[in-house]
């Protein structure tokens, strides 16, 4: 089996990608991984407290964003001709195209690019995708042996702009956690537990707790919430949760309905978020409404996401998202708008994917309304985490690296029967 070389942010960065790439290699074969992370002390995000283990074969060597060097990268190889280089991709991690494809020119071997920020749905070229993003897939492909998209709508954007590459490129969707005890949890267990933790453990102030206890939102089982969890951003579209949850209660004003996110704030010098928080906490703290500023441990994540009677998503922007696939693992009943691969995803987990906000409230009243609907919407979500969890998309990244790698050594050997072959699994397309 080949080994691999992840290139990426790395925890106790607080990053979204960090996460994504803690989550894979937790899952990973034993002694076939390594990662080679950015300093930490110059990466320019908050760290937390979840630390590396000792054993993980962690080296954090590449000095800055802006190093694009590849003698950072080449000291911490193992150098034989089974490891594949997995770089994870984003246009602010690596923030100069031409210098970061040069630098893969650089590297000799096997050589995959996972891009995180890639569309499907603009209007900027006739594919889909951004023009940036175009023009980087045209100075990108023809220097590394494959890239990963997490979509069915990515995939057919890049073939139909590149169809030279075609068998370069492959789907290996975002990986799904797996909660099985907290998916079997009633709903109203999970809100107990939550009103605990945000009563008596959590960082709230303490007029939002005080709120919390007289309204018992949490509590009440005639309650119904919609909301969220995550970072606190404005592309994550918190604030029509609560204009959602003020329509709801117009269409049911029998129903105790609540609009709930329980959110952080990650880079406090990002003044945009800094302002869009502000304005949350000010216009947000009337009856019916709950914007709870505090971090949720990793074991309550799932927990408050379990608790929401609907989980509802509604990005600004988006390519894929992890609270989804958070969400997904815990049952969840989610409706979130139809954008792009979180909207391909929740489609086929069975979810409420609509691209109008107004027909979105809509089935969401239904869902409300008919329990067994919800119900099955769970089980489906189950269904499909079950089916790409991180342990089914780990053993994928390695199915692939192994192809990858016996192919480029074909290719390589003259005196291999198999030397002109670049694809080694003879198929155009292949869902990983």
């Amino acid at each position: 089996m080949a080994y691999i070389t992840f290139i990426t942010p790395y925890k106790p960065m607080i990053c979204g990608i960090a996460d994504y790439a803690e989550f894979i290699t937790r899952e990973s074969l034993p002694g076939k991984w390594a990662v080679l992370s950015f300093d930490l002390d110059k990466y320019g995000v908050p760290l937390s407290n979840n630390k590396v283990s000792l054993t993980d074969p962690v080296w954090y060597c590449i000095p800055s964003r802006n190093d694009f060097s590849a003698s950072s990268i080449l000291k911490g190889m193992r150098h034989c001709e089974d490891e594949a280089l997995w770089f994870q991709h984003e246009f602010g991690i690596w923030p100069d195209d031409v210098r970061f494809v040069n630098m893969l020119r650089d590297l000799g071997q096997t050589k995959v690019v996972s891009p995180h920020s890639l569309h499907f749905q603009s209007s900027e070229t006739i594919y889909g995708l951004r023009r940036r993003e175009h023009s980087f897939l045209q100075i990108l492909l023809p220097h590394i042996d494959a890239i990963t998209v997490f979509s069915e709508g990515v995939y057919q954007a890049i073939t139909r702009a590149f169809p030279e590459y075609r068998e370069k490129v492959h789907v290996l969707r975002h990986g799904t956690h797996l909660y099985p005890k907290i998916a079997r949890m009633s709903r109203l267990e999970a809100k107990n537990r939550i009103h605990e933790f945000l009563i008596g453990e959590s960082g709230l102030d303490q007029a939002s707790k005080d709120k919390l206890r007289h309204e018992r939102v949490f509590l009440d089982p005639e309650a119904t919430l919609i909301g969220g969890a995550g970072f606190i951003t404005h592309s994550k579209g918190i604030e029509p949760l609560f204009h959602a949850r003020d329509v709801l209660h117009e269409m049911m004003p029998g129903r105790k309905i609540a609009a709930v996110y329980v959110g952080f704030l990650r880079q406090t010098d990002n003044e945009a978020d800094s302002r869009y928080t502000a304005v949350l906490r000010a216009r947000y703290s009337d009856a019916g409404h709950f914007f709870l500023e505090t971090y949720l441990p990793g074991d309550l994540l799932p927990v408050m996401l379990r608790a929401l009677d609907i989980h509802l998503y509604w990005p600004s922007d988006c390519t894929q998202s992890g609270i989804i696939a958070h969400s997904l693992g815990t049952g969840a009943t989610v409706a979130c708008r139809d954008m792009e691969g979180v909207g391909e995803t929740v489609k086929m987990a069975g979810g409420l994917t609509l691209p109008d906000f107004g027909r979105l409230i809509d089935g969401i009243r239904w869902l409300i309304l008919d329990h067994d609907l919800g119900n099955e919407m769970s089980e489906g979500a189950v269904r499909y985490a079950t089916e790409f969890s991180w342990r089914n998309q780990a053993m994928k990244h390695f199915e692939l690296a192994e192809q990858l790698c016996r192919s480029r050594f074909q290719r390589l050997d003259p005196n291999s029967p198999l030397f002109t072959i670049s694809d080694v699994t003879g198929k155009e397309h292949s869902i990983l």
